[in-house]
């Protein structure tokens, strides 16, 4: 997979099971995928690393049948075990040369950046795509920092070749925003999992983001 073309979709969809209702990461996996989405990325800070494991496996079949690009939060080793396609990364993660030397070219590496020197350095040290947040003010992901706001996804949506998602705050009534600031890519956590019905409110996002197109 080129990483050109590793964001080429409008919604990318993160795991957060204390915030699906009760619904497990499988469940609401499944859900996302048959709404169309096409980029999943299983992020489990809690659990132990077998269960991740088993999660994972389940998750990389569904992922598959769907044709959707599977990506795994911090752990190469686990990403590896399960043939992911791809890993994403922190600013206190492994770094991303190590990540490389492990994996090859067989996985995407993402990094998390909060500034343009981090976003410039991510690129140059090899990153496939880069996430840009938090852009709001957000309690999904403990230790996110502030927010890094609009005027930073317009610097690096100008000044930076490689895919980006914006991610951290981002909800269905300021996702217009987050895409005029030249977000193509855009992910939801909170606003989709935590939804009552996840095949609906992925359909009203997708219909509010063709707002900006009218």
């Amino acid at each position: 997979m080129k990483s050109e073309t590793c964001l080429n979709t409008d919604l990318y969809c993160i795991t957060a099971e204390k915030l699906s209702r009760g619904r497990s990461n499988i469940q609401v996996v499944r859900e996302m995928l048959a709404a169309g989405i096409r980029i999943i990325q299983y992020r489990e800070k809690e659990k132990s690393m077998m269960a991740r494991y088993q999660e994972c496996e389940e998750i990389r079949k569904l992922t598959r049948e769907y044709g959707a690009t599977f990506i795994i939060n911090d752990h190469v080793d686990l990403a590896l075990a399960v043939e992911a396609d791809g890993v994403h990364i922190g600013q206190e993660d492994l770094p991303i040369e190590v990540v490389r030397s492990l994996a090859g070219d067989e996985l995407l590496i993402g990094v998390s950046t909060h500034s343009p020197e981090e976003a410039e350095d991510a690129v140059r040290r090899g990153a496939d795509y880069i996430a840009i947040g938090p852009i709001f003010r957000t309690t999904t992901k403990e230790n996110a920092g502030e927010p890094v706001g609009l005027e930073y996804l317009e610097y690096v949506a100008k000044n930076v070749d490689i895919p980006l998602v914006a991610i951290g705050g981002i909800t269905e009534e300021n996702i217009l925003d987050v895409y005029r600031a030249g977000a193509r890519c855009i992910s939801l956590v909170s606003e989709i999992v935590g939804a009552e019905d996840i095949g609906a409110k992925i359909a009203s996002l997708r219909r509010k983001l063709g707002m900006a197109t009218e």
